[in-house]
C-alpha cells in the first residue's frame, strides 16, 4: 500500500503554502537533512528554500538540531495533519469568545506566532472593513479583553518556537500581557509606538483542542450509548478528573462520590440527581468499561480509563467498517475472533451460526484485507512429510489500526483531490456568478428596478445555473465527507497516544 499519509501531508502543504514549501517538505520526508542536502535534492535556489524552511518552522512543522557541522532539520507530519482542523477550531474558539475571538484566533492561526498588539490592530481593521453589528461596540479595550480570554480559556499560550531547537516540552506560559492601549490606538492612526509587548509572541495551544476534541468523543459515546444524562455525567467526571489529574494519564486518579454529587447538584439535571447511583453502577458495569469503581469510602471512587475507552471506541469503530464494507455476518465473524482468544475456522462455523460455505468466504475476505491474522499451528515430534496443519485466527489490533489510519488519509487525499477537481472545472462559472453578484448588490444599492435585476439575473443560463447547483452540491458533500473521516482518523491516532 502507498504512504498515503505522506501524500496528504504533502498536499495539504501545497495547498496552503505553495509548490517550494511542499518541495522542501517531500524532501524532509525521507529523514532529517541538512541545507545543503535539501538544496541537492530539490535544486531550488538557497534563498527560496530559507523562505521556506523560514515558513514550515513558524507554523511548527519544522524543528532543527544543531550539531558539530551543520543543523539539521525534521519534519513533523503529525502538526501537517492539524491542518485538517483548522475550522473546527476556530469554530471552537467562536463558540466560547465570540466573532471577534474567532476573527483574533484566525489571525494567529494564519501567522503561526504574532504578538498581541497585532492581532487586535488586525481584528480592528478586519471588523472595520466589515459591516456588522460588531463595529459599533468595536473598541481597542473590548479586544484586549477578547484576547485575555483566549487566554484564560488556554486556547493561546506563549511562542518560543522562533528561539527553540527542538520539540517545546516545557510547561505552557499563560501569562497576559501588560499592553499600551494608547501606544495601539495610535498605531492604528499609522504612528510608530511601541505597544510594550514587541518581543512576547503567542501561537496557538494545540494541545487544548485535542484534549477538547477527545474529551467530546468520549462525552458523546456515552450520551448514544445511554442517554444525555449519562454523556452529561461523563463531562462532569472528565472536568474533576482536570483536577487531580495530568491532562494525558492513562487513568484519572480516584474521584469521590461526595464531589460528584456535589457538582451534579450545580446543573439543572433533576433526573440525574435523583438517580445519580444508578447512573455511576450502570456506567461501570457496561462493557465498554470507561470508569472504574476503585474504593468504598465516602460513597465509593471511581477512576476514568482513558486508555480502555479509545480501546473499546477503536473495536466499535472498526467493526462498523467492517459491517459496511463486508456484511454483518462478517462483522459477527470479527467480533466472535476478538472474543475468543484461541480460535479456528471449525469453531468460527459452530459459534457464529453461519452457513460453513459462508463462513469460510468471510473468513478468507478478511483475512485477504488485514483485518484478521492467520498462523499455522505446527505439531511437536513429527517426522513425516509435511502436511497442511489448523490454522490459529487472531486479530493484531496495532496493524489494523494502523491500515485504518492509512484508508483514512487515502480517503481524504482522494476527497481534496476531487474538490480541486470540481472548483477548476467550474471556475469560469463560479466567476461568472460572483460578478452577477456583485453587479446586482450595486444596482440594488442605486435604486435599481425589479425589471434591472432581472435582467442582471439572466446573465447566468438555465444551463450554468444547473450545473453550477450541482458542483456546489457535490462540493458541500466531500466537505461534510471531509469532516467526518477526518473525526475517525482523530479517534483512531488517539489510539496510539495512549497505547
Amino acid at each position: 500500500m502507498k504512504d498515503y499519509h505522506s501524500k496528504l501531508c504533502m498536499l495539504l502543504l501545497e495547498e496552503y503554502f505553495g509548490s517550494i514549501v511542499q518541495c522542501i517538505g517531500k524532501s524532509l520526508l525521507y529523514g532529517t537533512k541538512s541545507l545543503a542536502v535539501i538544496q541537492f535534492d530539490t535544486k531550488l535556489p538557497l534563498m527560496k528554500i530559507k523562505e521556506g524552511l523560514c515558513v514550515l518552522m513558524k507554523f511548527g512543522f519544522v524543528t532543527y538540531q544543531q550539531n558539530e557541522k551543520d543543523i539539521q532539520y525534521t519534519l513533523n507530519c503529525k502538526k501537517i495533519i492539524m491542518l485538517l482542523r483548522y475550522p473546527r477550531y476556530m469554530l471552537f474558539a467562536k463558540t466560547y469568545c465570540g466573532d471577534e475571538g474567532e476573527i483574533m484566533f484566525e489571525e494567529v492561526l494564519k501567522h503561526g506566532y504574532i504578538t498581541a498588539s497585532e492581532v487586535i490592530i488586525k481584528t480592528y481593521k478586519r471588523i472595520e472593513a466589515t459591516p456588522s453589528k460588531y463595529t459599533q461596540q468595536l473598541s481597542v479595550i473590548n479586544l484586549k479583553t477578547v484576547f485575555e480570554m483566549l487566554v484564560k480559556n488556554q486556547f493561546l499560550m506563549h511562542s518560543t518556537s522562533f528561539e527553540t531547537k527542538a520539540e517545546n516540552t516545557e510547561k505552557p506560559n499563560y501569562n497576559l500581557p501588560h499592553l499600551d492601549l494608547t501606544a495601539i490606538s495610535k498605531m492604528l492612526q499609522g504612528q510608530n509606538v511601541d505597544p510594550g509587548d514587541s518581543k512576547l509572541y503567542w501561537q496557538v495551544n494545540f494541545d487544548r483542542f485535542t484534549q477538547d476534541f477527545r474529551d467530546k468523543i468520549v462525552i458523546s459515546a456515552m450520551t448514544q450509548r445511554f442517554d444525555k444524562n449519562a454523556g452529561e455525567l461523563m463531562r462532569q467526571l472528565i472536568n474533576l478528573m482536570y483536577l487531580r489529574t495530568a491532562s494525558w494519564e492513562a487513568t484519572s486518579n480516584p474521584i469521590p462520590y461526595t464531589e460528584i454529587k456535589e457538582e451534579i447538584k450545580k446543573l439543572s439535571y433533576s433526573e440525574l440527581e435523583q438517580y445519580l447511583a444508578e447512573y455511576l453502577r450502570l456506567i461501570e458495569e457496561d462493557s465498554s468499561q470507561f470508569i472504574k469503581r476503585v474504593g468504598d469510602s465516602g460513597g465509593g471512587q471511581y477512576s476514568i480509563n482513558m486508555k480502555n475507552a479509545f480501546k473499546q471506541l477503536v473495536w466499535t469503530t472498526i467493526e462498523s467498517i467492517i459491517t459496511e464494507r463486508f456484511g454483518s455476518k462478517a462483522a459477527r465473524i470479527f467480533r466472535l475472533v476478538r472474543i475468543e482468544k484461541n480460535v479456528n475456522l471449525d469453531r468460527i462455523q459452530h459459534l457464529a451460526m453461519i452457513p460453513a460455505k459462508d463462513a469460510k468466504a468471510l473468513t478468507y475476505i478478511l483475512a485477504q484485507e488485514n483485518y484478521i491474522q492467520m498462523q499455522e499451528v505446527k505439531k511437536i515430534g513429527t517426522w513425516t512429510a509435511p502436511t497442511k496443519g489448523p490454522f490459529h485466527i487472531y486479530i493484531d489490533l496495532i496493524k489494523v489500526v494502523q491500515m485504518e489510519i492509512e484508508h483514512c488519509c487515502q480517503a481524504l487525499y482522494n476527497i481534496i483531490k476531487r474538490r480541486d477537481h470540481d472548483l477548476t472545472s467550474n471556475k469560469r462559472m463560479i466567476e461568472k456568478q460572483l460578478r452577477v453578484q456583485i453587479l446586482s448588490a450595486n444596482m440594488k444599492e442605486h435604486g435599481a428596478t425589479d425589471q434591472q435585476l432581472a435582467d442582471i439575473a439572466e446573465m447566468m443560463t438555465p444551463s450554468e445555473t444547473q450545473q453550477l447547483e450541482k458542483a456546489q452540491n457535490a462540493i458541500k458533500k466531500l466537505n461534510a465527507t471531509e469532516l467526518q473521516i477526518d473525526e475517525t482518523l482523530f479517534l483512531l491516532t488517539m489510539y496510539f497516544r495512549y497505547h
